[in-house]
């Protein structure tokens, strides 16, 4: 893709693949059908036809010119949407799926999707409401461990707008979303990398504590980064990449837009953001190239 440094291979590191599955779990849980009371909002229920809708992302890459992202399978039981996306189109995707460790069946279930050919597994505290100190989640990750992938673990602030939309209870809680509570994960299994979404969410100063006691802990820069509201004093994205980056390294930084539903497709406009504040903050075109795509890549052995 052209940049203001020139060409460079961009990587998406957080893109929901919002399959039919997804959709048929929202179904599920309200007891009525959604399909119209999605119609008008913006937001298309795709055909059950998993690989019609990775070839569609596949089409929505090519217009925007990005090489490859990650697909994440956004509600736990979806693995099944995205390894066929991956085994579709694997030059192009990798696989991350939704994992509830305190579900009895966590551990195979992970060992199935990782045999299958995903990358990583993420980690939903505050929604699911447990400890990232649970021993059931240092089980998941041993059984992970062998596979060579990694760990995405929201923290921080959590909001899913279309459980919004369809006026859909969301029971997350925030006293399982601090990063530091992956500390003692993250010493044990220091050959697994860590992704925190969005800097921390929130929790900006807890997760450069982690970051800097760890190095196996990554960031990822995805959506809009609203959370800066909270933080006192106050602070742009701007000073989130700019001390990140002082602090982790251009190496520990992944690119991402949390892009998600169609039609709205790919969000252009938080990469052409980003990118415009990387170089006005003055990143050489090595750095940037990592940050956009070169650090995914590398983290999970494509590159």
């Amino acid at each position: 893709m052209k940049t203001p440094w020139g060409d460079i291979a961009v990587s998406d590191a957080h893109v929901h693949f919002l399959s039919s599955g997804f959709f048929d779990a929202l179904e599920r849980q309200k007891g009525t059908p959604i399909h119209e009371e999605l119609f008008g909002s913006g937001i298309e229920v795709p055909a059950p036809d998993h690989a019609a809708l990775a070839n569609r992302w596949v089409k929505e890459l090519d217009r925007h010119g990005i090489e490859s992202s990650v697909l994440i399978a956004s509600v736990p039981g979806d693995e099944d949407s995205v390894l066929k996306a991956i085994s579709s189109f694997p030059q192009r995707f990798f696989g991350y799926f939704m994992l509830d460790p305190t579900q009895p069946d966590a551990v195979s279930r992970a060992r199935k999707a990782l045999d299958g050919g995903m990358s990583g597994i993420c980690l939903f505290p505050s929604m699911h409401r447990y400890a990232m100190y649970d021993d059931r989640v240092a089980a998941v990750i041993e059984a992970a461990e062998r596979h060579g992938i990694l760990i995405f673990v929201h923290c921080g602030v959590l909001t899913v707008g279309i459980r919004q939309r369809l006026g859909l209870p969301s029971r997350f809680d925030m006293r399982f979303s601090n990063p530091l509570d992956l500390h003692a994960l993250a010493l044990r299994f220091s050959k697994i990398p860590f992704v925190i979404p969005h800097f921390g969410a929130g929790y900006f100063r807890e997760a450069l504590m982690l970051a800097d006691l760890c190095p196996n802990v990554y960031f990822d820069t995805s959506s809009t980064n609203s959370w800066v509201k909270y933080q006192t004093p106050v602070m742009d994205i701007r000073d989130a990449f700019r001390r990140s980056i002082d602090l982790l390294g251009a190496h520990r930084l992944m690119f991402g837009t949390d892009s998600s539903f169609f039609p709205r497709g790919w969000q252009r406009p938080i990469f052409d953001d980003q990118v415009n504040l990387l170089f006005d903050l003055g990143v050489g075109v090595d750095d940037a190239a990592l940050i956009l795509g070169g650090n995914l890549r590398r983290v999970l052995g494509t590159h």
